[in-house]
């Protein structure tokens, strides 16, 4: 049985880009299937991701937003 560990990054405070730049960084070590949990407080973080999955060909599971904080989850490809 494969296990899919959750990674998580808390990019809360980061402004445009750095919250794809550090999730980009952090996704070189999730395997392949993983997922990548992001926190971000940056509104244009929204269509980051977004864009940031299309190029790269990871899969964005879910998108949340609860009280400013915008939760990624993001399962690599592979």
């Amino acid at each position: 049985m494969t296990e899919n560990a959750e990674s998580h990054l808390d990019a809360k405070g980061l402004k445009c880009p750095l919250p794809v730049l550090r999730a980009r960084k952090a996704m070189k070590s999730v395997a392949a299937g993983g997922l990548l949990t992001v926190e971000a407080t940056d509104p244009s973080s929204v269509q980051d991701f977004q864009a940031f999955c299309e190029t790269t060909g990871h899969v964005l599971e879910s998108r949340e937003e609860a009280e400013g904080v915008y939760r990624f989850t993001i399962r690599k490809s592979g």
